[in-house]
């Protein structure tokens, strides 16, 4: 059993996680898979998609937990992507990560409520979704996805504050055992500034994630193992509603046994990543799947619509189901390839550069060093961080501990939902 407070890992090379990019390529396909063929609604002009595709549906009506999924893995890979960095290189990161996708999801959406009258894209709402702060304003997403991007928002705001006083082990441990507090208490008060602030529905999932990190990195310890047993079990308060007795209207209120099984897998997908038990998943074409999962989940709800709309009744349900996916897929391709990936690589050296300045500027003032965030323990060097959109773990220097022992390939980046979306 490792000590609770680790020594540091030396520089090592990475190794891609390319089981985790699979895992949010599949979350994404869940998600999809939730909204057209095992909601009560859908894109089916009116038909309630879960009767229509019944009995496949009995299986997707629980897709819409593959947002869990996400939330699990955001709170994994974006703790792997802040350690050894500065604040200016999260911020950068995060931006760099989410907007292009994300803004061109909303000129499409208003391409299409423009060209059709579908969905929610109205002119006067486009503006202030290019923010991605919109509902903090109260202002309504033109996407009903977008929900997700103002929580992981929330993710960010609370983990910048690990970053400003610089991420370690025992940091991480302070910092995910005062979230857990305090969100139980938040909900308990009602209070509404701190349920906002703490997210207390959704931190059991990103503080679990950060639990399986710690563990891929560090080892298993108790304590670690411990934070990802009470975060599955709160988990199971929001994610059986039926079991408190509150309305449920994402499936059967009967379908708590179902619910409980299918979370309770996600956390064990997640220990199986953390103790490198899928570590064979390393097909070189799963960091293209692991691509194709943040564009793919800002356009599928808007455009399946519009598709439907175009596709049947000339095409009969199941036909226009794997059609509408195909060319979703499609669509998000080009979108990585003919929208991410230019303005990344625009982006980026301008937005470090911004902040090389600010910093040069700040430090003139002070005559201070920028910080950055140390590693375990402070003096020792920090292991180099994976960038932000990637999956990749670092191997530590000299004998592989079992839950490393995995070939080393190379590394492509990619787009999480993470985050990790």
């Amino acid at each position: 059993m490792p000590p609770e407070t680790p020594t540091a890992l030396p520089p090592a090379p990475r190794v891609r996680l390319r089981e985790v990019d699979l895992l949010r390529f599949l979350a994404a396909l869940a998600v999809l898979m939730y909204h057209y063929t095992g909601s009560l609604g859908g894109p089916w002009k009116g038909e309630k998609a879960r009767e229509l595709f019944d009995p496949v549906s009995t299986l997707t009506q629980f897709g819409y937990l593959g947002v869990e999924l996400f939330f699990l893995i955001s709170g994994f890979v974006i703790l792997m992507s802040t350690w050894g960095r500065t604040m200016a290189d999260f911020t950068v990161s995060r931006i760099i990560r989410l907007y292009p996708a994300y803004w061109f999801s909303v000129l499409l959406i208003g391409a299409i409520y423009l060209t059709t009258g579908l969905g929610r894209g109205r002119p006067e709402a486009l503006i202030p979704n290019l923010t991605m702060f919109q509902q903090g304003m109260g202002i309504q997403n033109v996407s009903g996805v977008y929900w997700t991007l103002w929580t992981e928002m929330h993710f960010y705001a609370l983990i910048a504050v690990l970053v400003l006083t610089g991420v370690t082990y025992s940091r991480c441990i302070t910092f995910m055992s005062t979230w857990t507090v305090l969100a139980v208490f938040a909900k308990e008060t009602g209070n509404g500034v701190l349920e906002g602030l703490l997210i207390p529905e959704f931190a059991p999932y990103f503080i679990a994630g950060m639990a399986f990190y710690l563990i891929h990195r560090f080892g298993s310890s108790w304590l670690l193992w411990g934070f990802a047993a009470f975060s599955w079990a709160t988990s199971m308060r929001y994610a059986l509603p039926a079991a408190t007795g509150e309305p449920y209207s994402l499936a059967p209120s009967d379908a708590w046994p179902a619910i409980a099984v299918i979370t309770t897998a996600l956390f064990g997908l997640m220990a199986l990543v953390a103790t490198g038990k899928l570590s064979k998943l390393r097909w070189k074409h799963f960091a293209t799947l692991g691509a194709l999962t943040y564009p793919t989940y800002l356009i599928h709800y808007e455009l399946g619509p519009a598709l439907a709309r175009l596709l049947h009744p000339a095409l009969p349900y199941w036909a226009a189901l794997a059609a509408i996916t195909a060319i979703v897929l499609v669509a998000a391709y080009l979108i990585n390839k003919l929208v991410e990936d230019p303005l990344v690589k625009l982006l980026k050296p301008r937005l470090k550069d911004s902040f090389q300045r600010l910093s040069a500027a700040d430090t003139g003032r002070h005559r201070g060093k920028r910080a950055r965030t140390p590693d375990v323990p402070a003096d020792e060097p920090a292991a180099p961080a994976p960038h932000a959109n990637d999956t990749r773990a670092i191997v530590p220097a000299g004998p592989t501990p079992p839950h490393h022992e995995e070939e080393a390939h190379g590394s492509t980046p990619s787009a999480p939902i993470g985050s990790s979306i």
